[in-house]
């Protein structure tokens, strides 16, 4: 199948460039540079005396630069490319093993995020083409955003083929074919090291995803994805998930839910399945002072239960990213380690999730969240030193964001998260904190 992609990628971009031949080609080009500094502290334990090695509290900057350039052949073929670099800077008690020992400097390497190429209504028929590497975001990313997670927000992409059937103006369905290695082996990179680790594993997937919009104001959204997990901690996985997405909008009210199933096995004949899914209420006030806005929500994820011999976790597939934490992603590192390494495998959660945001202006907005968050499964053979493994309530999560955007081009935010641990973990758990600056500038 890899091989298969590779040569119908090559076909497109062939076919792409000998539409220059007989086009006009137009250029655009423009770029991003996002300044960041985080400290993270207690953030993966909970626990400020265990907080040595890759745990330690971390105090660094993040600099991410873009380049992109696009040229439209033609209203129907189109090809993409961007560039990115994410270097660090750490200042706190942790810095990396870099090349010189006395380096807290991270280059990164410098990378290509995206390179695909558009062909839209092939042969006059409402079918369109997108393939290489790109980003991929369905719904609100519950399942399908990140196909980088190792590597956190630098880049999120999939090496993908996606074909899209367009029925009519409101309802449409995806085809998606994509393969994630652990390391990149597709494109060069400039940097004197080996490239990032971006998956536990090698990475396989199908995603078979609509979206009809069935009245006025009622959005639903059909899918099933497949995915293959090669060997790492677990032996091989095939998994198969099944969902809807709903949505429903009247005046200022808006009510959306999601529910997926899931199943499939382990080489060797172990059953995985797992359920998933939330609920989300909210509204806007747009004719009063401030415009407030409030959202009220449930999520649940199945947990593993230690008694049986299948698994019932639930996997999020390509959702491993800050869905609903930058700071929680953190301690999941260690509670999934038999599944996954990477931070954010967001698995056996109930979320009481409550936001409000206050618009000072069209330009500036506070948001407000509280979470109380638990375990739907103990859980058992977790360093008791950071997990108790008898408890089920995870703790309460306090959020706070403050945005401004200056104009079209310049925004910056700051974001702070607290976390109040429970019984879930060890007897004397200490508060994590999470705490971010971001100035972005795009042009």
């Amino acid at each position: 199948m890899k091989r298969i992609f590779t040569y119908l990628l090559v076909a497109l971009f062939l076919m792409a460039f000998s539409a220059t031949l007989y086009a006009e080609v137009k250029f655009s080009y423009g770029g991003a540079f996002r300044l960041r500094q985080e400290l993270w502290e207690d953030a993966f334990d909970v626990n400020n005396d265990l907080g040595t090695g890759s745990l330690a509290d971390r105090n660094f900057f993040r600099l991410r630069t873009q380049l992109w350039g696009r040229a439209d052949l033609s209203e129907n073929a189109g090809a993409y490319l961007r560039l990115v670099n994410e270097a660090k800077y750490y200042i706190g008690p942790y810095k990396p093993n870099m090349p010189r020992n006395d380096d807290r400097l991270d280059e990164d390497e410098l990378l290509i995020d995206n390179l695909y190429v558009d062909l839209k209504n092939i042969g006059g028929l409402p079918v369109d083409i997108r393939a290489g590497r790109q980003d991929l975001i369905y719904g609100e990313g519950f399942l399908v955003l990140d196909g980088t997670p190792g590597d956190g927000s630098r880049t999120i992409y999939f090496n993908a083929a996606k074909l899209t059937l367009k029925l009519n103006e409101g309802n449409r369905f995806d085809v998606v074919y994509l393969f994630d290695p652990q390391k990149d082996r597709y494109l060069p990179s400039l940097y004197p090291n080996e490239k990032k680790t971006l998956n536990t594993s090698d990475e396989e997937g199908v995603i078979v995803y609509g979206k009809n919009k069935v009245a006025e104001n009622i959005t639903i959204e059909p899918y099933y994805i497949y995915k293959k997990e090669e060997e790492w901690a677990q032996p091989e996985l095939k998994l198969n998930t099944i969902g809807l997405r709903a949505v429903f909008t009247q005046d200022n009210w808006k009510l959306r839910g999601e529910f997926a199933h899931q199943f499939g096995e382990y080489e060797g004949g172990r059953d995985r399945t797992g359920n998933g899914g939330y609920i989300f209420v909210g509204r806007q006030y747009k004719d009063i002072d401030l415009k407030p806005e409030w959202d009220l929500g449930y999520v649940y994820l199945s947990g593993d239960d230690p008694d049986t011999a299948k698994h019932e976790g639930w996997n999020p597939l390509f959702s491993r990213w800050p869905m609903y934490s930058e700071l929680y992603i953190f301690t999941y590192t260690i509670e999934t380690l038999k599944d996954s390494a990477i931070p954010a495998y967001w698995t056996n959660l109930q979320l009481y999730r409550a936001n409000l945001k206050l618009n000072f202006s069209d330009a500036t907005y506070l948001s407000l969240w509280y979470n109380y968050l638990r375990a739907n499964e103990e859980t058992r053979g977790l360093p008791t030193n950071i997990f108790s493994n008898d408890g089920k309530t995870r703790g309460h999560l306090y959020q706070a964001k403050l945005y401004q955007r200056v104009d079209k081009n310049l925004d910056g935010y700051m974001l702070a998260e607290y976390f109040d641990p429970k019984d879930f973990y060890a007897d004397g758990a200490d508060n994590a904190l999470f705490f971010r600056w971001e100035i972005q500038y795009k042009f």
